[in-house]
């Protein structure tokens, strides 16, 4: 048997791990070979929606915390084990469940042996294939940051809420109301239309009108961001809430490609949204005018284009694609939290700088290089550092190209 639930095993820690959600819910556990602790093993949970990972501290003692009792996936990653040590049983992998209590305390039991692993490929396409759909859905916030900054010259950090405002409204409509899924996806769309709609019409026209300065309106932004927060953190709470079936079992497709039922649904929708916002800007009167705007917005207005509706149809469009934005990324993490949407503002950046400032077509380009670099990169970067990587090959891009993939050289400066 793998494992044991015998309290006694549980010795207290000096705290939680950093980078984990303090919770009511936890698996805990000693990792010993031959009575001697082995510190730095990473041990893994997955399930429900939800995965997490730490490493065990000097004393071998690990502790993973959940946001609620279910069935998990309990992993330790051998790599991190001492050579010629393995996890005693058919795999390093076992399933959990609580009991009666809100903690599941957890003996390994571990032994000599040598045991198969994925190979280098599998592992790389897998990561591919999860970088392209985060790609996809980080585009779908990229875009709107960049229509915004082309047509206004802002960068918008409240953007990181409109993404947080379609998860959590997904959470009242899916969770709450108990409304299905396929119809819950196109009311949050709406209801982000008309929140950008309302920002617009209450904040941005106004001050629009006043003449205020870039700068100014790029603080303002950023206090936007921190009230909507915590208007957030108010009535949402600082838990993290599972959007329905989050927890979808992933099937095999072909090879080592993997994906669950809402990981396709979640790439179809990203890939038709996305052609359909790129016929838009090609093909309609307002999707040019936005373009001629973005490249000269002095000469647009001189030649007859509504300067202040197009913006606001930028504003409405933005804060959708923002809104459908939240619900997939709420799926990928995975789960809702009031402050989901700050963690990817700076890969939202990211993507817009590296195709290229105020061009929606190069914030998609920009969008999936970020997100396959950053599954990619946890192939030799702990998991926690896969942000890191993204960020510094954005760098070395700029160095040798500032303007971006797609950008023009005189909108630097």
């Amino acid at each position: 048997m793998l494992l044991l639930t015998a309290p006694a095993a549980f010795a207290d820690t000096d705290g939680p791990p950093a980078e984990q959600e303090v919770t009511d819910f936890f698996f805990a556990g000693v990792i010993r070979f031959d009575d001697d602790p082995l510190p730095g093993v990473v041990v893994s949970i997955e399930g429900a929606g939800f995965e997490a990972e730490t490493a065990t501290d000097d004393a071998g003692r690990w502790t993973l915390y959940v946001p609620e009792k279910g069935e998990y996936t309990l992993t330790v990653d051998e790599s991190t084990l001492p050579e010629g040590v393995i996890v005693e049983g058919d795999s390093a992998s076992q399933d959990v469940e609580f009991g009666l209590s809100n903690r599941v305390v957890i003996n390994l039991f571990l032994g000599e042996g040598v045991r198969e692993t994925t190979s280098f490929v599998n592992q790389f396409v897998e990561r591919l294939i999860n970088g392209i759909n985060f790609g996809l859905l980080l585009a779908l916030a990229a875009i709107g940051v960049s229509l915004i900054f082309g047509t206004m010259n802002l960068t918008n950090f409240a953007h990181a809420e409109m993404v947080t405002f379609g998860a959590v409204m997904a959470v009242v409509f899916g969770i709450t109301l108990a409304v299905p899924m396929w119809l819950t996806i196109p009311l949050v769309v709406v209801c982000g239309a008309v929140f950008g709609y309302l920002m617009d019409v209450g904040l941005w026209k106004p001050l629009r009108k006043r003449g205020m300065g870039i700068i100014p309106l790029m603080i303002v932004s950023i206090g936007f961001s921190f009230a909507l927060r915590y208007v957030f953190l108010f009535f949402f709470g600082g838990g993290t809430v599972q959007l329905p079936n989050a927890g979808a079992p992933k099937i095999t497709l072909w090879g080592p490609i993997r994906l669950s039922i809402i990981d396709i649904m979640s790439m179809s929708i990203s890939v038709v949204v996305l052609i359909a916002v790129a016929l838009w800007l090609l093909h309609t009167r307002t999707g040019k005018a936005t373009r001629a705007i973005s490249d000269n917005p002095t000469l647009a207005a001189a030649s007859g284009i509504n300067v202040d509706r197009v913006i606001r149809i930028v504003w409405i469009l933005a804060a959708a694609l923002a809104a459908l934005g939240g619900i997939l990324w709420a799926y990928f993490r995975p789960g809702v939290r009031w402050d989901m949407g700050v963690h990817i503002l700076l890969l939202i950046f990211a993507a817009v700088c590296l195709g290229g400032l105020g061009t929606a077509f190069g914030a998609l380009i920009g969008a999936i290089i970020v997100g396959i670099l950053v599954e990619v990169s946890t192939l030799w970067l702990p998991s926690d550092l896969k942000y890191v990587g993204a960020l510094a090959i954005l760098i070395l891009v700029l160095l040798f190209r500032p303007q971006g993939i797609l950008g023009r050289k005189e909108r630097i400066g």
